[in-house]
């Protein structure tokens, strides 16, 4: 009996706290308490995820500034553009002006009377920040420069890029020439989704042409293999900036710094922002295209009583680390579901929610066509419809 007692002590004192506490520790390992933001020596930032979207940190970043080279983003964005719609070839030959040849400040060293490839002066605007290849592409693009701004302008204000107002393609010194972080987070955005080909030009370390070698200024190349872009940019008036982008298992962020003290700063300021989102938040695909979401919904006046509805594309979402099981979901359909119905027709939408926040409302449709059912099946649903007092 003794023994039995000792072995009860033993159960109580060791195995079942130990016990309780593998349970806890189960339970909680998966959330993450995320602490307050860094807080940046610079004039203003803002974290992005580049899939979703969704804006994890921010200071200013409506606060309209001066960009200085960062501006080439929208110029190798507009060349992008027009290399896939086939107004333009990489292999194109482009003259170069006078006024190209005598730009100051950084350069590719292009020759005046010279042509130069276009996939050459691309990757001379992207790596070496050359205001010559900016300026050569602008005329080559829109006639000159100036032409070219008003394009650049059209773009971002479909872009819904408020905040920002281009009067060259370089980012040289203008009063009126300003755009803001979030501005520039969303462009680069776009940029890296929509071309990616074309993106992959910033990850390029060197630049060599006409005999001349230039190093990529985004020192975060060297310091982080995550990290595939973007851009520098430096004036007296603009200080130091960096937008700057990074994949870590299958999540990318983009961080834009601008206004910072030095070239140390810009990056170590950069770092701060993207370590703080790859540490504390996660992106998860929670559906693929073609997922059916809700079974069997009913259908009027058709063929068949019942269809499935789908999700159009691939749907992610950006949330702290371990949260995604709290994740919930809810479908709205428009009205009752009839017939004829086509496989692009919106019928209803779904959102998913974390915490009573809504991150992200989107559309669904049905899985297949259905078509009309005969007058006595119509007539009948009808009448259905009228007793359930569905129809007005």
């Amino acid at each position: 009996m003794k023994r039995l007692n000792i072995m009860q002590k033993t159960i109580l004192n060791i195995i079942l706290p130990t016990l309780f506490l593998i349970t806890f520790a189960v339970c909680t390992q998966a959330k993450i308490l995320i602490p307050a933001p860094p807080n940046l020596a610079a004039t203003a930032w803002i974290l992005i995820d580049a899939n979703t979207g969704k804006v994890l940190i921010e200071s200013n970043a409506d606060l309209q500034l001066p960009p200085a080279s960062l501006t080439k983003i929208m110029t190798s964005y507009i060349v992008a553009k027009d290399i896939e719609n086939g107004r333009v070839s990489a292999d194109d030959k482009v003259p170069v002006s006078v006024k190209a040849w005598k730009m100051g400040g950084s350069r590719m060293f292009i020759q005046e009377g010279t042509k130069v490839s276009l996939s050459d002066l691309l990757e001379g605007v992207i790596v070496s920040s050359g205001n010559d290849a900016s300026v050569a592409l602008a005329e080559y693009i829109a006639g000159s420069e100036s032409a070219f701004a008003d394009i650049m302008n059209q773009q971002a204000s479909l872009m819904g890029m408020t905040g920002t107002y281009y009067s060259n393609s370089t980012g040289w010194p203008d009063d009126d020439h300003v755009t803001t972080a979030r501005d520039l987070a969303f462009l680069s955005r776009a940029l890296i989704n929509e071309y990616p080909l074309q993106y992959s030009i910033y990850a390029n370390k060197y630049f060599k042409f006409n005999g001349i070698d230039q190093t990529n200024r985004n020192s975060l190349l060297w310091r982080d293999s995550s990290v595939d872009g973007l851009k520098t940019g430096h004036t007296e008036e603009a200080g130091y900036c960096l937008v700057a982008s990074a994949s870590r298992k299958g999540m990318r962020l983009i961080s834009v710094v601008m206004g910072a003290k030095s070239k140390a700063s810009r990056a170590q300021e950069s770092q701060k922002l993207l370590a703080y989102g790859f540490r504390y938040y996660e992106t998860n695909k929670i559906h693929s295209a073609g997922d059916v979401v809700k079974e069997g919904s009913t259908v009027w006046y058709g063929v068949v009583d019942k269809i499935n509805l789908i999700t159009p594309k691939d749907i992610y979402v950006t949330i702290p680390q371990g949260s995604k099981e709290e994740l919930k979901s809810n479908i709205i359909l428009s009205s009752a579901i009839e017939a004829p119905i086509t496989e692009t027709q919106e019928l209803g939408r779904m959102s998913v929610a974390l915490d009573d926040e809504i991150l992200i409302d989107f559309p669904i449709f049905a899985e297949n066509d259905v078509d009309e059912a005969g007058v006595l099946e119509r007539l009948w649903d009808s009448l259905q419809m009228m007793f359930n007092g569905m129809m007005e």
